[in-house]
């Protein structure tokens, strides 16, 4: 009989001893990397981390896992003998950081509480321990502030009025003024508040305040500023975070004490140097929080010799380890370093695509694992343009460039306006002091973000570069009230809500009204404008000119351009495009054209439709000449007419109202009047699925016919010219293969005919767009009279979801993304699960009939970077989209194809 072996438990406590910077996924990635750093022998404040894994317990299930409280223990005590104190001894106090820290960084999103462990009892023992009274009544009134506010739900405004208060009494402006009988007495207000606030006394109990504040951080992954951002940041709502508790280490004891936070390189422009944020005789979240204005990293080299000279040390271990960006926090108690914290750091667009190539040439990094350091978003924010540097400006301030990007818009002072005003099309920059993670939603919704504190690693300036966002921070110059709406500029002229202003988050410049904006010198790169140089411009146009090189040479994806005339397409070419992946030829039927569209349509005898069609052809084939002759050598992909037919025809409401005037006048009206007749015969009440594509073809006859020809005829004429033309001809919005044979048989014959009347062979391709549910269903049906499937995705998306994107993008979408239904609108990132199922089985079922199928995509989800990917692996031979995305779906199928499974680079 077999011995039953239970199986073992999980773990949910690692002391920072048994990580390790590959288990994030188990250990968030705070506690990932102090485990990394602690491995590395960096001075750490000794700790442990509680897993991800605990966090998911106690969010399915409400409860802690039963377990979790002795490991707990087990872990403290262990932490207690290493340091020779316990947590919140009355003589000689241990006290421990609470924080969060999840897979994927998300500043300031969830919740941190410091210094638990100080009380009544203990608070003494510190000011005795420490010889600094002053210090332990700061230290303690900090953990009721943070602990009332964040685990109590205390309103935070309450504890900062207080504090206000306190130094108006004192008539000091800033924190560190106040002396220890102030703070004292701050502490006792404090309390006051959380009794009032939270109907119960702040607690006595160190285990107590930690065990709440580790619920307290479990609870915040769930908060609504957390989910908003991993919505916008498209980071999986299902991971948890883990809770890192930290043996406390204190920058405010005084001038030999402080708090920084450090980049190994400049996230804003990705140069090597001296870079971050220094705060004297602060704590960590002064830092971040922008409240206290901080020096730059440089000036600790004067303070603090040795720590500067340890700290430099330190970034170039972890820069040759992390071989990327770190971003670090540190605290230096009496001149002693603690590494706090250490993450791959957020950077701005131009500083990721320039360190990936700084890394590749130190031979850090290779081609391949450059290609994971950038993204197709980030390029596409590259191509924005910016101000122009010859417009005459006001400029009125100057604060730090803290994300790039040249932003224009209405002043607001609060998140709830910004909001407010975007959602009713107004362009707006939220201005404030400094932001905290409850300005989210109007962060998302402006154009930029300006304030008047805080540095490049305040809360504003590390969540912009995230989100890609334009930001100035710490324009002192600026006043700004934020309750009575409105800013002071030097010189006495006050901005007012609603004031159109500038900013430039390359610069750091703030300017009065409106300026104008002149292209990227990226996409001055890609027009062949611009060659790479020696300036900072052209250094941006080398690394990406250097990038897109990596990316074309690994990529298997062709990429196509839509583009319906000549210009669109030489555009797309100088954009690296490799053929035409769609032309609409309903946009060559329009202005003069239109009406000769309209008489075919209303043609009564079989006459008319061939004086109709007769017009229309020598236009038509003009039209291919001169996109063949753009595209000369590569596949040009052209659709026959799709749309339906009310885009051609009189509005019915105002020809009627034309007939009814004309009518009571007595006047001649024989024509609006069979023209109206005509149009109420062919109304439809949904004409997206009504007489359209193919349906259209079969119904008005010589309408397919002519444009084949046309197609055909330009061909022969640019082979006549010594052209090499390659058109593909593509059937819309067929559902059965029937539709398709029809079609395919009388084009055939078109062809036949050209050839023997020029004497030229051709070969022209035919084939569908799978736009349809049953298209996409019947695939190995279609592909027995199809050479190529192009899936138009974007009706494929209306039909399977029965969305009409006109309709309810305006309608319900927003609510659908607030609720979390959708993480991303399905017509912006292909829906893999439904749509992109329908797309995997047509390929492998069009494949399966025909082993050399062409596949491609035709929708504007062939520019979207995430979709990219989908399609690669799919198996698709090209992407399709318009001209301006091209480089952007370039460089993302040069990074499908060189996907690692590990990469986490956000």
């Amino acid at each position: 009989m077999s011995e039953h072996k239970e199986p073992h438990a999980p773990k949910f406590v690692y002391d920072f001893t048994e990580g390790n910077k590959d288990l994030k996924d188990l250990l968030g990635g705070k506690g990932a990397n102090l485990a990394e750093m602690t491995n590395l022998g960096l001075p750490v404040p000794p700790g442990f981390t509680i897993t991800t894994e605990a966090c998911k317990v106690y969010l399915d299930s409400g409860e802690e896992p039963a377990a979790l409280r002795d490991e707990v223990s087990a872990h403290l005590d262990a932490l207690e003998r290493k340091m020779g104190k316990k947590l919140g001894q009355a003589d000689n106090p241990l006290l421990v950081s609470v924080r969060s820290g999840a897979k994927f960084s998300m500043p300031g999103m969830m919740d941190t509480v410091l210094n638990i462990g100080l009380s009544d009892a203990s608070v003494r023992g510190l000011a005795e321990q420490a010889g600094d009274e002053r210090f332990a009544w700061d230290s303690y009134r900090r953990l009721i502030q943070m602990f009332g506010k964040t685990v109590l739900g205390v309103d935070g405004d309450l504890f900062e009025e207080a504090l206000d208060k306190a130094k108006a009494a004192k008539k000091v402006t800033v924190d560190t003024d106040l002396e220890a009988a102030d703070l004292k007495k701050l502490v006792t207000t404090f309390k006051k508040i959380v009794k009032k606030e939270a109907g119960r006394e702040f607690p006595q109990d160190p285990r107590e305040q930690m065990d709440l504040a580790i619920k307290a951080v479990f609870d915040s992954w769930n908060g609504d500023r957390a989910k908003l951002y991993r919505r916008q940041e498209r980071i999986p709502h299902d991971l948890g975070t883990a809770v890192n508790v930290c043996s406390m280490v204190f920058g405010n004891l005084g001038p030999d004490s402080g708090t920084g936070v450090a980049f190994t390189r400049d996230p804003a422009s990705g140069h090597q140097g001296v870079y971050g944020d220094y705060l004297q005789n602060a704590q960590g979240e002064d830092v971040v929080a922008g409240i206290r204005n901080t020096v730059p990293l440089a000036e600790l080299e004067r303070i603090d010799k040795k720590s500067y000279d340890q700290l430099m040390r330190i970034m170039e271990t972890l820069e040759n380890h992390y071989k990327d960006l770190c971003d670090i926090e540190f605290t230096i108690e009496r001149g002693r370093l603690w590494m706090l914290q250490t993450r791959v750091g957020k950077r701005t667009a131009g500083a990721a695509f320039r360190i990936a190539t700084q890394l590749v040439d130190q031979g850090l990094i290779d081609e391949t694992e450059a290609l994971q350091r950038v993204t197709g978003a980030q390029l596409a924010q590259l191509m924005f343009p910016r101000f122009d540097e010859q417009a005459k400006v006001e400029q009125v301030a100057r604060g730090i460039a803290a994300s790039p990007g040249a932003a224009v818009g209405k002043a607001v002072f609060d998140s709830y306006t910004a909001v407010k005003w975007s959602r009713s099309g107004e362009k707006v920059i939220l201005v404030r002091r400094e932001t905290n993670p409850d300005d989210l939603d109007g962060m998302i919704a402006a154009e930029g973000i300006l304030t008047s504190r805080g540095g490049k690693t305040s809360h504003a300036a590390v969540v912009a570069r995230g989100m890609g966002k334009t930001c100035v921070c710490g324009a002192e110059e600026l006043e700004v009230d934020t309750k009575r709406r409105r800013m002071t500029v030097p010189g006495g002229h006050v901005v007012e809500e609603g004031d159109v202003i500038s900013i430039d988050g390359s610069t750091g410049k703030v300017y009065l009204g409106e300026v104008p904006v002149v292209p990227s010198p990226v996409v001055e790169y890609f027009e062949g404008r611009m060659h790479p140089g020696a300036d900072d411009a052209d250094e941006l146009v080398e690394a990406v000119h250097r990038m897109m090189a990596f990316a074309d040479r690994k990529r298997r994806l062709r990429v196509r351009a839509n583009a319906d005339n000549a210009e669109d397409a030489l555009r797309a070419r100088r954009f690296g495009a490799q053929g035409i992946g769609l032309c609409r030829t309903e946009h060559m039927f329009l202005g003069d054209r239109r009406e000769l569209v309209e008489r075919l349509i209303l043609a009564d005898t079989e006459d008319e439709r061939e004086a109709s069609l007769k017009a229309l052809l020598p236009l038509q084939k003009q039209d291919f000449v001169e996109l063949f002759e753009a595209m000369d050598g590569l596949p040009v992909t052209i659709r026959l007419l799709d749309p339906p037919l009310h885009e051609f025809l009189p509005d019915i409401t105002e020809l009627s109202v034309r007939v009814a005037l004309a009518e009571s006048r007595q006047e001649p009206h024989e024509n609006e009047l069979r023209l109206l007749q005509a149009v109420h015969r062919l109304h439809e009440q949904n004409p997206m699925l009504g007489l359209r594509g193919v349906r259209l073809g079969l119904v008005i006859p010589g309408l397919f016919t002519m444009q084949v020809r046309a197609i055909a005829e330009a061909a022969a004429e640019r082979k006549a010219a010594k052209g090499d033309p390659r058109a593909e001809i593509m059937i819309p919005l067929v559902g059965t293969v029937q539709e398709l044979e029809i079609v395919r048989e009388e084009a055939d014959q078109v062809v036949a005919e050209v050839e023997a009347a020029t004497g030229t062979k051709l070969k022209l391709a035919i084939g569908t767009m799978i736009e349809l549910p049953r298209a996409a269903l019947t695939a190995g049906e279609i592909a027995e009279a199809a050479e190529f499937f192009s899936f138009g995705t974007n009706d494929l998306t209306q039909t399977v979801w029965g969305f009409s994107r006109d309709d309810v993008e305006a309608s319900f979408f927003t609510a659908y993304l607030e609720k979390g239904i959708f993480g991303v609108s399905p017509f912006e990132t292909i829906d893999k699960d439904g749509v992109g199922s329908l797309v995997k089985s047509a390929a492998e079922a069009g494949r399966r009939t025909r082993p050399d199928l062409k596949l491609g995509v035709c929708g504007e989800h062939g520019g979207d970077p995430e979709s990219v990917h989908f399609f690669h692996e799919a198996g698709l031979d090209y992407v399709s989209c318009s001209p301006f995305r091209i480089p952007v779906a370039r460089l993302e199928a040069g990074r499908a194809a060189t996907q690692s499974a590990g990469s986490d680079h956000r």
